[in-house]
């Protein structure tokens, strides 16, 4: 057999493939229709997006993978095929801290899929207002960062707010430097938010030491200003340069090969256990001596662990402080529940923000 009829058979069985994938993929959005019609019968006021559910799928996509598409790709393939099914029975509206071409719109692409409609509002209480007035089904914000720690702004809005935490998104992000098409020793300003400024300050230091650096409100108004303005580059991330029309005049240029920002994705409703959960806490604990290892002893006693501790002044008075704490596991599971109410007993202020799957990708 020569190459071209090689070739040929093989295009023939990946066209018989495509075959069986359309009309599987058409099935399940048929059978994803017929579960939107029992619960709309059930329930004319029916949510139709299940966070565990689909954490549950995206595990065991990638627990069943066998290559040779890496689990991350094959989740990603599953995320969509799951957007476009939900939006067959109510496209989703998400909200999200922009403008548009931020790292958080690519943060809520990855977690809802791009079947729905995002939303970009100007800042992160927008994004909180937004859900609270039922505008949006979901927001999704920015709560820390690896290298440069806790977004405060965030975890403060937690302090009124009655929406709940129902996802989280980690997100790698890949800062580039964007220009059109300029040589590096033609730039004479840089524009960035702060945050990728700091996480860029050694590639900076190194390549273009006596450039200005010019602090704006997000990466993609850097990358807006990039494109406006002569002798200018940006830092910013994939979808800036493609909506600005830039060129990546160096890519990765982050100093921490592991920069990854985690995001909250924020909602109205509560979220079932999907085997491999957090819970968000926000306590409070008068100030004294033990006063924070004894509101940590009920962890301790029914083996819950916690992944992490952050304080913020409560407002309430000076030198007051409360602790948004996460902890592993489900508020529903037993240990954690035993634990949580022999918290609320002790604490001076005790609110649950949320129970919710850990990121999947």
């Amino acid at each position: 057999m020569t190459e071209e009829e090689q070739l040929a058979e093989i295009r023939r069985r990946i066209d018989a493939l495509d075959e069986q994938i359309q009309d599987l993929l058409n099935r399940r959005a048929e059978a994803a229709m017929e579960v939107a019609r029992i619960k709309l019968a059930a329930d004319p006021n029916a949510v139709f997006y299940r966070p565990e559910r689909e954490a549950q799928v995206l595990r065991n996509v990638q627990a069943r993978n066998q290559g040779p598409l890496d689990d991350e790709e094959v989740a990603r393939l599953f995320r969509e095929i799951m957007s476009a099914c939900l939006a067959l029975e109510r496209p989703l509206r998400i909200a999200y801290l922009g403008p548009e071409g931020t790292f958080t719109q690519a943060a809520a692409l990855k977690h809802f899929g791009h079947s729905v409609r995002t939303v970009s509002m100007s800042s992160i209480p927008d994004v909180f207002q937004e859900v609270e007035n039922e505008s949006a089904d979901y927001g999704v914000v920015p709560v820390e960062n690896s290298s440069e720690g806790v977004i405060n702004h965030t975890l403060d809005m937690f302090l009124s707010s009655p929406l709940q935490i129902c996802g989280e998104v980690s997100l790698r992000i890949h800062h580039n430097l964007l220009g059109r098409g300029q040589p590096l020793e033609e730039i004479k300003t840089v524009f960035s938010h702060q945050q990728s400024l700091a996480q860029c300050r050694g590639w900076l230091d190194r390549h273009l030491p006596f450039v200005e650096r010019v602090p704006v409100g997000s990466n993609a108004e850097a990358a807006r200003l990039a494109a406006e303005t002569e002798h200018a580059a940006a830092i910013a991330g994939a979808m800036a340069a493609e909506l600005y029309g830039l060129d990546t005049l160096a890519a990765n240029i982050e100093d921490e090969a592991g920069n990854t920002t985690r995001f909250l994705v924020i909602g109205r409703h509560g979220t079932e256990a999907s085997g491999d959960d957090k819970t968000s806490l926000l306590v409070s604990t008068r100030n004294e001596a033990g006063g924070l290892y004894r509101l940590l002893q009920p962890l301790v006693e029914n083996g819950v662990s916690m992944s992490r501790i952050e304080s913020r002044p409560s407002r309430r008075g000076n030198w007051d402080y409360v602790f948004f704490i996460d902890l592993v596991g489900h508020r529903d599971d037993p240990r954690v529940k035993r634990a949580l109410e022999a918290l609320q007993k002790i604490a001076g202020m005790y609110k649950e923000l949320g129970s919710y799957p850990q990121a999947v990708l």
